[in-house]
């Protein structure tokens, strides 16, 4: 099911042997719009340090108890790589993580997860784990999702609105719907664009840039995933 990563900020992280802190922020994969990895404050019990976490380790998330069930023991997670020195997250960095943990890397095959759909845990390669941490030494290719709530939404023609959330899927963690609430333009309506328009991100710009034009989206009813078909795509994208 669809789930608003706003729902998951600040709900609680527990191991198989105790607690270990609460959901701070989401990172995501700027090219193919997939949760690689929360973000965990540990609070007390790591002091001044935030944690990785894949959702290879993700077990229930219990929704009336406000919490996600990691499949970790709270040693290993005490004892893995720190990303403070890795700021921001490089392809290096999460080589040695997978390393450390001993999970398929998502980067080694052509699918959203590497060798599937979804996050499971296979043996993994260390001849191709090797190779990447060698080719891949300066890829930083992870985005916080905190970090671009509120980026302006810039179709071909002009400033729809402004990104309020997102949504992915709880199984693939894959991001389906980007929020929308529109401008003045669009009755402050809110709207779900589809990942796939997205042409660039611009963090310079603080934008996302789609391959819309305002024409595509008038019409639409409220909570609609704006759709359009190719030639209407091709012609933005001409314009």
């Amino acid at each position: 099911m669809l789930q608003n990563l706003k729902e998951l900020y600040g709900i609680k992280l527990t191991a198989s042997d105790g607690e270990i802190g609460h959901v701070k922020d989401f990172y995501f994969d700027d090219k193919t719009w997939v949760i690689r990895y929360i973000v965990a404050d540990t609070g007390t019990w790591l002091t001044g340090r935030l944690v990785l976490l894949s959702p290879h380790a993700f077990g229930r998330l219990d929704r009336d108890g406000n919490t996600l069930h990691v499949k970790l023991r709270r040693q290993q997670i005490q004892d893995s790589p720190s990303i403070e020195t890795h700021q921001p997250v490089s392809r290096q960095y999460e080589v040695q993580y997978y390393n450390y943990y001993g999970w398929p890397a998502y980067w080694n095959g052509s699918s959203v997860w590497g060798l599937g759909d979804y996050p499971v845990v296979l043996p993994p390669s260390k001849d191709q784990m090797e190779a990447h941490l060698h080719r891949h030494h300066d890829d930083r290719h992870l985005q916080s999702a905190k970090a671009i709530n509120g980026y302006a939404i810039q179709a071909v023609d002009g400033l729809i609105g402004h990104l309020t959330g997102l949504k992915m899927d709880d199984r693939s963690w894959a991001i389906r719907e980007l929020i929308v609430e529109a401008g003045h333009w669009y009755s402050g309506k809110e709207i779900l664009i589809a990942p796939s328009r997205v042409e660039r991100l611009s963090y310079e710009e603080s934008a996302i840039h789609v391959h819309l034009r305002k024409a595509d989206i008038e019409g639409t009813a409220d909570h609609e995933l704006v759709k359009i078909d190719a030639r209407t795509a091709h012609a933005a994208a001409e314009d």
